[in-house]
């Protein structure tokens, strides 16, 4: 499965944006995750997809929101309030079969290249 991350950009604090995650083919499980240099890779959010299932984490929840298409190879992220400590790497991730909870980057075979999202102050 091939993932192509994009939408991310420029903007100011408190605008939004939405980052789209198109797979070649179905998924099992796609989410969402961002880095920064020097940290570990965020977990922000994931939807299982035949259980209609959709997990935030609590840093992102009210602000970002997941959606997807009807063939399950497209997942959205939108992007609501946006601050300064948003910026970042936003990668994609998914995965054929369960492997481990949704939450964690371990628990995806498949990554995406990432999109640029910079908050400006």
């Amino acid at each position: 499965v091939q993932l192509q991350a994009s939408g991310g950009g420029l903007v100011q604090s408190g605008d939004s944006l939405r980052l789209s995650c198109a797979a070649s083919g179905r998924t099992y499980i796609t989410g969402w995750f961002r880095q920064v240099p020097g940290k570990e890779r965020e977990f922000l959010a994931a939807v299982i997809w035949d259980a209609g299932r959709t997990y935030y984490a609590d840093s992102v929840t009210g602000r970002f929101t997941v959606s997807g298409n009807n063939a399950w190879n497209t997942l959205y992220l939108q992007l609501n309030s946006l601050k300064p400590e948003d910026t970042a790497v936003y990668y994609c991730a998914a995965t054929g079969e369960y492997l481990g909870v949704p939450r964690s980057a371990k628990s995806y075979a498949y990554w995406g290249q990432g999109t640029q999202v910079t908050v400006s102050s």
